[in-house]
């Protein structure tokens, strides 16, 4: 089967699945673990951060960072469709009591700099007081140039905000933009990075900040139930991700033009070509043409999420052939 959903479907490799097999482990929420402690040395070596934490998911990545930034009752400006707004259920203020203040994200996926600074509150007890601003980098595949995330650093600290980064993709954005991770982690006090989606590792994301915030994000993960024991046998995945699987995303990024620049060949399908810059393309059409495109892809083995929008992903477990068959079926549908 292809699947196109996501690139959280990925599998895990067989040299992957052997150093999973072989990690040394111990109980990480006495932070014990070997292989968790060298993971996040990594990470944070690879951010250019003081410290790093592993947890289970880039939900909780985000939520513990979050909290660790703000108190109950404290505001962070995020965008209207953003993932630590829009799609992880709520978990900062229904757990941490922050607020969250949406601003509609820029085509881009930026978000102006300008209609942030009007949301700010003053220092009045009336009002939430503000103490954060969070950006996603990447957001629905574009990348934030590092000049926006430098003039959103500055800013921020001029108006004495901390910047959240939710970075569940900043490898993407990293290979895309020719850089280092430290060099885009450097305009945030703290990052959270996903190790499941292109990167291929089956679970887990790490949080990267100073040791002051991963301090306090360790007691939130512990508080939300992220502690595990011997976690190293997932943390070993994340290392060899970390050391094999970076580079290798230029070759989603690329198939990722082609695809665009093959289903732009069908009148139905509308793809803008200049906005697919990592490994997502999205497409628009009518509802009918992508329920029927959908239920034909299937019955040939490929997986794919109707709608009026559909997002198609490319990850390490679809090759060049596996893209060429993609093509053809679709070519064979509208046919």
């Amino acid at each position: 089967m292809i699947d196109l959903r996501s690139d959280t479907v990925t599998q895990p490799t067989e040299a992957m699945r052997k150093r999973m097999a072989a990690a040394a482990v111990g109980d990480d929420v006495f932070q014990d673990d070997p292989t968790v402690n060298k993971l996040e040395e990594l990470m944070a070596e690879m951010s250019g951060k003081a410290d790093a934490l592993f947890v289970p998911s880039g939900t909780m990545s985000n939520l513990v960072g979050l909290l660790a930034h703000c108190q109950r009752g404290e505001e962070y400006i995020v965008g209207q469709g953003y993932h630590t707004y829009l799609y992880e259920a709520g978990g900062a203020p229904v757990l941490g009591s922050i607020v969250p203040q949406p601003v509609e994200v820029e085509p881009d996926g930026t978000l102006d700099l300008a209609k942030v600074e009007s949301v700010i509150k003053k220092d009045d007890y009336h009002f939430a007081r503000t103490k954060l601003l969070c950006l996603e980098n990447t957001h629905n595949g574009k990348v934030i140039p590092l000049d926006y995330m430098s003039k959103a650093y500055e800013f921020a600290k001029s108006k004495g905000l901390g910047l959240h980064l939710d970075g569940a993709r900043a490898f993407n954005a990293v290979v895309e933009l020719g850089c280092e991770l430290k060099d885009l982690s450097q305009y945030a006090d703290s990052v959270s990075i996903c190790l499941s989606k292109g990167l291929g590792a089956p679970v887990g994301s790490v949080l990267c900040a100073d040791k002051d915030t991963v301090k306090w994000a360790r007691r939130w993960r512990k508080m939300v139930g992220g502690g595990m024991r011997q976690a190293g046998v997932l943390a070993a995945a994340g290392i060899y991700a970390l050391e094999n699987h970076v580079e290798r995303m230029a070759q989603d990024h690329a198939r990722a033009k082609v695809l665009a620049k093959r289903l732009a060949d069908f009148p139905k399908l509308k793809v803008k070509q200049e906005l697919v810059q990592t490994n997502m393309v999205f497409i628009k059409t009518d509802m009918e043409t992508a329920e029927s495109l959908a239920e034909f892809l299937l019955e040939k083995g490929i997986r794919i999420i109707p709608g009026e929008t559909m997002r198609w992903v490319l990850h390490l477990d679809v090759n060049q052939e596996q893209l060429d068959y993609v093509c053809s079926q679709v070519k064979a549908f509208f046919n």
